[in-house]
């Protein structure tokens, strides 16, 4: 296939969309051209052309081409428990401000959303048949429901608006609609994308959005709202949703979820992959091209040849990338009898690495790097990891000792070839993911069965060779250190699992706030990572790195402390429980449509 590149210019009869994209199967680029409307919504060539601009649109496919390990780091630069940077997350301290402008509200900010309703509103001057033309209008529907749930995520209610507005238009001064009704229609316009998307099945992979990709989208935002509104309003925080138990939004998710899972039972897609295999976990996440891989519902295709590359094995590569995996995360991880740590007679401790992951779920050997000889910097060169970066005396550092090997390709040469760079195919909807949604909902729903965990928890367990720890909802053993207050045991092992098997993939932020367990993760704790001593003297090690070890803060225990130096951190994360939720609206806008109204706490 010839390559070249499509830009469109049409505004006011003449709009500009400049489309470009690493995957030839989905994207033919033609020369550059102007185009107005009355020459353009012919054909269903043209809707292809118009939607391929959204792939490529990081609010809501990205690419993850920034200097760092794009989703593999998402979880320590957006603040959480389970990852931290260098530097502490000034939100998770409650130390956001008040913008004036921007802060995600800015015209720039909405334009994306005026782009796809550009094609709501014109699609329909095709003339061809509705199984020619659906696939694309399910497309944008399905990209208009992420840019509204990323909304969403963040402010809470906003303008629902699906036709493009001009300058005059009364939505521009309209109040925000509550997020409940947002989420419905969201979901209502999933159900249409479902209807008109085409079945990916056990068809060759081309890119472009399925069935199956906005069954699984439907699935995550259904969950995501129904626990927001239910735990918010358990706990009557400012940011519950008066006269919801969320327990509609919850069955939606079940009903996605089960759905998938049906297809898959049929068709063989989607499915786990390397069930039983050797590292076969975090093989997944080591992959150029996902297109044989069942689980990969939508993934994203980087390519040398286009130049389309991401960074991913820059960060991760040399022991540090500013960021690394706590004390939190590690300690979740069972046993593999299925017992927790406190009380698994076959837990060996956590003085050194190699006890740490001894007769442990085997995932937590795949994803952090363990000094055994058998982790590698890099493969190709017989390059073994040793120890963690601490000598760089930079942000480069590993912040807690456990450095991150999940998602990261040890393989020299092609991070040679590709100018320090690399080519890790990135996944956006995994099927483990879906599995978690509707175990979580079925147990959120009072509904779970015996059977529902063994098709779902247990499934993952069985893929890394968990079979002695299978979870059994009438035998679960107690955990001292369960993360929850006030769950039942089965929750808490649905919400361990979902934090292991995601580990480093971007989703504890959203977990957290959605449970609105902020007061039991964050507020009043101090990250922690690893026992320090264990590198005091460390063999063949430079003396760089030694004098470096001595010299980083530790607790009373003994565990690195990662912000014990930090004042603003002296009595831990001072999130704000009443405001930090959600983000606020700038001030600029309030003026210029004070209809919108402040979000609490602002």
């Amino acid at each position: 296939m010839k390559k070249y590149k499509y830009i469109i210019i049409i505004w006011m009869g003449v709009f500009t969309l400049m489309l470009s994209s690493c995957n030839d199967d989905f994207l033919e680029r033609a020369p550059i051209v102007n185009l107005s409307d009355a020459n353009f919504w012919k054909s269903t060539n043209d809707l292809k052309i118009y939607c391929n601009n959204f792939y490529n649109r990081d609010e809501l496919l990205p690419r993850y081409d920034t200097w760092d390990a794009g989703p593999y780091s998402k979880d320590a630069s957006e603040g959480g428990d389970t990852q931290v940077y260098i530097n502490y997350n000034r939100r998770m301290n409650g130390e956001n401000t008040l913008p004036s402008s921007g802060g995600g509200w800015s015209s720039d900010d909405w334009s994306l959303l005026r782009d796809i309703n550009y094609f709501m509103d014109h699609y329909q001057s095709v003339e061809d048949s509705p199984d020619k033309v659906n696939p694309y209008v399910g497309e944008a529907l399905f990209f208009r429901s992420i840019f509204y749930f990323n909304k969403l995520r963040t402010f809470g209610d906003v303008p629902w608006i699906t036709t493009a507005i001009g300058i005059d238009s009364e939505e521009l001064t309209a109040s925000r609609t509550p997020r409940s009704q947002v989420v419905e229609s969201i979901l209502q316009e999933l159900d249409q994308a479902v209807e008109y998307l085409p079945t990916q099945g056990s068809s060759t992979y081309t890119g472009r959005i399925t069935k199956e990709a906005a069954l699984a989208l439907q699935a995550r935002i259904a969950l995501y709202e129904g626990t927001w509104e239910k735990y918010h309003a358990l706990k009557n925080t400012p940011f519950k949703v008066d006269g919801s138990d969320g327990s509609k939004f919850i069955q939606k998710a079940t009903d996605a979820a089960g759905a998938l899972i049906a297809m898959g039972e049929a068709n063989g897609f989607p499915a786990l992959d390397n069930v039983g295999v050797e590292n076969g976990y975090v093989n997944l996440f080591r992959q150029y091209d996902l297109s044989s891989y069942r689980e990969a519902i939508l993934w994203r295709k980087y390519s040398k040849e286009d130049g389309v590359v991401n960074h991913i094995d820059n960060a991760l590569g040399y022991r540090g990338g500013a960021h690394g995996i706590t004390k939190s995360m590690v300690d979740s991880y069972l046993c593999l009898d299925g017992k927790p740590i406190a009380v698994s007679s076959m837990y060996q401790g956590d003085r050194d690495l190699k006890s740490l992951v001894a007769n442990r779920d085997p995932r937590l050997n795949q994803t952090i790097m363990v000094d055994d000889g058998e982790h590698f910097l890099w493969e190709d060169l017989g390059t073994v990891f040793t120890t963690p970066l601490f000598e760089d005396n930079t942000e480069n550092n590993s912040s807690t000792g456990y450095h991150q090997g999940k998602g990261f390709v040890p393989n020299y040469a092609d991070y040679v070839v590709t100018h320090w760079s690399s080519l890790n195919g990135i996944i956006y909807f995994r099927y483990a993911e879906v599995l978690l949604i509707y175990a979580e909902a079925k147990a959120e729903l009072g509904t779970i069965s015996q059977s529902d965990i063994d098709k779902t928890v247990n499934a993952l367990r069985r893929r890394v060779g968990m079979d002695n720890g299978l979870l059994n909802i009438g035998n679960i053993t107690t955990d001292p250190n369960w993360e929850f207050t006030a769950l039942s045991p089965v929750l808490q092992e649905i919400r361990r699992e979902r934090k292991v098997e995601l580990a480093c993939e971007g989703y504890r932020l959203d977990d957290i706030f959605r449970w609105a367990a902020a007061d039991e993760l964050i507020r009043g704790k101090r990250p922690l990572g690893a026992v320090l001593e264990q590198w005091y003297n460390y063999p063949d090690a430079a003396q760089a790195f030694l004098d470096a070890v001595v010299k980083l803060p530790v607790n009373s225990d003994g565990y690195m402390d990662i912000y014990k130096n930090f004042n603003a951190l002296n009595n831990g994360y001072q999130f704000n429980l009443g405001r930090d939720y959600l983000s606020p609206i700038p001030t600029n806008e309030l003026v210029l449509n004070p209809n919108l109204k402040q979000n609490p706490g602002w």
